[in-house]
């Protein structure tokens, strides 16, 4: 194999995070579609409020989409789920290109959100399953990553056919079109990559699970002592599990500490709603001639608007790489508190600068935004955005995976990603509601949003950098809910690999028997209770 484990455990994560490209660029290229003519003759053109449908529709579809990812993903594997996710949205995206009329594109635009509703948990369950505890934060958080590649690649195709086809079929059939070429060699190629080896030893087939993992971490040798340490530790927690009960839905509403974590994780989806995002983005996702959006506010048209929305696409994606790059080092705890604080402090400003230029008779320029004293209104936009991106947005789906066990977290993850759409949803609903009637006060609810949502995270949210996926259900049993309170030690980001290097199993301190380098030429099968020789691992 020509890459190192690490290296091409990381490719393997980025591979899958090509479903994350779709989410992405659908959110980024839908404001830019629906000012165009022909869309709206073709659809009819709808009112407002039927626009508004278009758009939610996604949502709908996204909302739905969890709980049939997470049964397909515990039932026939991760990599199958991901096949299935990508093959509807090959549906949805063609039905959206190839639209006749607005029922069409509805139904064309359900299917592309059930199949991200899939993907955009399918793609960190399987990362968070394939890493290195050292790296995990890495691979789960490249799902925000990818998101911001779709978003940056959809803003500039959506500017370029706005201003060149603000009338023609080309101007929307074409970028719906593009956002299909992801899906492609990701159903294509999926099955090229290891299945979750968590998986594999769930449903029982353990030596496809010590190959999988000897294949991601060790270049194939089974009988490398990491490879075995891993092994007995995730036997030793799947056994567990089974022992209390293989119902996973039982296991999240009937045992405290899960529903405590399922409850996390939710909260930590939605609170990601609150901080504001969906209005920062400077154009509401009713499109980008919404008149309650900022930047209408204060007399930017939609190219205009559009344009902003490139550039502050590359500062997400910035602050999205600087998440990747650090979070293993940095931990979940302190990024997510710093950059609510931040994201509560732009829309402090916001608030202010609102209610200046709302009802201002200057209306602002591209040139006062662009210029070198640049408009607060875009520059709070561009700090919130990247406050959002570097912290709070890819940590928001890379926590909730890390923080279950093997036997719920695809059904326990399913129930988190339910909280970012719907609140989503949510706030895309009511925002240009509250615009209309109480103007520049609503964005208090976004400053004081972030606020609390540092606050909240401060006391609750354990810290989970370095540690296995194996050790959280008792890492969480001796946290307290009040994680201040908590006793708990914090470890490198690389100890437990040490520990797996040296044969010792993390999760009960136990020192274990066999393995190259080891003390003798045995290890204890868990399953079995008997001792076997490794050669037949």
């Amino acid at each position: 194999m020509p890459f190192s484990p690490k290296t091409y455990t990381f490719l393997c994560g980025c591979f899958a995070a090509l479903g994350s490209i779709l989410f992405g660029y659908d959110l980024g290229i839908i404001a830019s579609i629906l000012p165009n003519t022909d869309f709206l003759r073709v659809t009819g053109h709808p009112n407002a409020n039927y626009l508004g449908f278009i758009v939610s529709a996604f949502l709908l579809g996204a909302f739905v989409g969890c709980i049939p990812a997470a049964i397909l993903a515990d039932r026939y594997g991760r990599r199958l789920a991901i096949l299935v996710g990508s093959i509807v949205f090959l549906l949805g995206g063609t039905l959206q290109t190839a639209a006749q009329n607005k029922g069409m594109m509805l139904a064309g635009r359900f299917f592309a959100g059930f199949s991200v509703g899939m993907l955009s948990q399918l793609a960190p369950l399987y990362q968070s399953e394939i890493a290195h505890p050292s790296i995990r934060g890495r691979l789960t958080t490249l799902q925000q990553f990818f998101l911001g590649i779709g978003a940056f690649i959809a803003s500039f195709v959506g500017y370029g056919c706005f201003k060149n086809y603000p009338d023609g079929p080309a101007g929307w059939r074409l970028p719906l079109a593009l956002q299909m070429a992801p899906a492609i060699p990701l159903a294509a190629m999926i099955f090229l990559f290891p299945e979750s080896p968590r998986w594999l030893c769930k449903v029982g087939r353990d030596n496809d699970a010590i190959n999988a993992l000897a294949r991601l971490h060790a270049n194939g040798n089974i009988n490398n002592i990491f490879v075995q340490s891993e092994i007995y530790e995730l036997k030793l927690s799947v056994d567990e599990e089974a022992r209390l009960t293989k119902n996973a839905w039982r296991q999240i509403f009937t045992i405290p500490q899960n529903l405590r974590r399922v409850f996390l994780g939710f909260v930590l989806q939605a609170s990601a709603q609150f901080t504001g995002v969906s209005r920062a983005d400077g154009y509401s996702k009713r499109g980008v001639e919404d008149s309650t959006s900022v930047f209408a506010t204060i007399g930017i048209d939609a190219s205009k608007t559009l344009l902003l929305q490139s550039i502050n696409s590359i500062l997400a994606l910035i602050g999205q790489a600087a998440c990747v790059a650090f979070v293993d080092r940095s931990g979940r705890r302190k990024p997510l508190i710093v950059a609510n604080i931040v994201s509560g402090m732009t829309f402090v400003a916001a608030t202010g600068i609102q209610a200046t230029y709302a009802n201002s008779k200057h209306k602002a320029s591209l040139f006062l935004i662009a210029a070198r004293s640049p408009h607060p209104s875009y520059l709070t936009s561009s700090r919130q955005n990247f406050a959002f991106s570097s912290g709070i947005g890819p940590l928001s789906w890379a926590y909730p995976v890390e923080i279950l066990n093997t036997g719920i977290r695809a059904k326990g993850t399913a129930l988190t990603s339910m909280g970012a759409w719907l609140f989503n949803f949510f706030i895309g609903q009511i925002s240009p509601i509250a615009l209309q009637n109480i103007q520049w006060k609503y964005y208090i609810v976004f400053a004081v949003g972030g606020f609390t949502n540092a606050l909240t995270i401060y006391l609750f949210f354990p810290e989970t950098k370095g540690r296995t996926l194996e050790e959280m259900d008792a890492y969480f049993a001796r946290t307290y809910w009040i994680v201040p309170l908590a006793e708990v030690e914090t470890i490198d980001h690389r100890a437990r690999e040490q520990d797996f290097a040296q044969g010792i199993v993390p999760l009960t301190k136990e020192k274990i028997i066999g393995g190259h380098g080891s003390q003798n030429d045995e290890k204890l099968d868990i399953v079995h209770n008997e001792k076997v020789d490794v050669s037949s691992v």
